[in-house]
């Protein structure tokens, strides 16, 4: 498993990603509560029903938006086919 280091950087590298953050708590509810953003995004390993935030998110106004999965284009397959990579 790669550090959320890792994929906080690949995730933030995203044109239509505003901000990226990581938390110590075991959800991110508090943090959603606090930042109240207008989408909540989860892959599609999850449902609406079972992102934690979404109801909050949902109960401002705003949307859970799950996104299916492609295989290989994890953000594990991203940072690893970057770091296989020759260094130049």
């Amino acid at each position: 498993m790669r550090s959320e280091a890792d994929r906080a950087y690949v995730l933030a590298g995203l044109e239509a990603v505003d901000a990226v953050t990581v938390f110590g708590e075991d959800t991110p509810l508090e943090l959603v509560k606090t930042l109240r953003p207008d989408v909540i995004v989860k892959g599609g390993d999850y449902s609406p029903e079972t992102v934690v935030g979404a109801a909050e998110v949902r109960s401002w106004g705003g949307e859970c938006v799950i996104i299916p999965l492609t295989p290989g284009h994890s953000t594990t397959a991203i940072i690893e086919r970057l770091r296989s990579r020759p260094h130049e």
